[in-house]
């Protein structure tokens, strides 16, 4: 090993000087990161742990410094939930298939909805203005009136859809913030104690007064969450089918 060369060693500070660390550059706000920050507490922590106090923490800084780039916490939500509506896949509409094109479409956004746990809890109050809303709602909108029918029966048609995959979804949330309260990690065993409470509820209910219930509580929780979504999303399409036009 080489011996250090004379006149080469750190020359302390004086004592009445104090050491600084370079500066750290700071990251440039910008609405798009904001957005990105907000979405990944919300996914990580849950809507109620979203505010523009915890999305500053994230960079650092204080809330006065988002406002020039999101208006409030309300403009927040809309901009992550659109963001998120981004990630859904739309084909070219085909009317000759709108019945399955129509299921692939609900089955494409409570997948999105359902990965984004907390975010159909934003979407149950949330008007579709952003661009990514509007983009679906073109969408099966067209295809209807394309497939013949009204644009009454499409309007009405389509905003049940979206409340049927919005509040399936919803409701899975609550379960998975009831989970997050209770510790758990595991959505299986989550499940199993759940529809095992309810199970063992109804079986003690009073048969006189309750026969059909106490005595089919197997049918009642034979069915999981995905099996339920399906059966709930093929009554909505044959319900819309028996109003479309019959072609001659």
């Amino acid at each position: 090993m080489m011996a250090r060369t004379a006149g080469t060693e750190d020359v302390p500070l004086p004592p009445w000087r104090k050491s600084r660390k370079p500066a750290q550059l700071r990251r440039q706000l910008s609405q798009d990161l904001i957005v990105e920050a907000g979405l990944r507490i919300l996914d990580a922590e849950g809507l109620d742990a979203l505010s523009m106090r915890r999305v500053a923490q994230e960079f650092d800084t204080g809330p006065a410094s988002l406002y020039a780039h999101v208006a409030n916490k309300d403009e927040l939500l809309e901009l992550v939930y659109d963001r998120v509506l981004s990630e859904i896949r739309l084909p070219e509409r085909d009317p000759g298939r709108w019945k399955e094109q129509l299921r692939e479409y609900m089955v494409e956004v409570h997948r999105v909805l359902a990965k984004h746990a907390d975010l159909a809890r934003v979407a149950l109050a949330n008007i579709p203005t952003g661009e990514n809303s509007i983009r679906m709602g073109e969408f099966v909108f067209g295809l209807l009136i394309e497939a013949g029918m009204s644009p009454r029966d499409a309007a009405l048609s389509m905003d049940r859809i979206s409340l049927y995959v919005v509040s399936d979804a919803y409701e899975g949330s609550v379960h998975f913030t009831r989970m997050r309260a209770a510790g758990l990690s595991d959505p299986q065993e989550y499940f199993e104690s759940f529809v095992g409470q309810i199970a063992g509820y109804y079986r003690a209910l009073p048969a006189a007064r309750f026969p059909h219930i106490t005595k089919f509580v197997d049918a009642l929780i034979a069915d999981d969450g995905e099996e339920r979504f399906q059966y709930g999303l093929e009554l909505l399409l044959d319900g819309i089918e028996a109003r479309m036009p019959r072609t001659p």
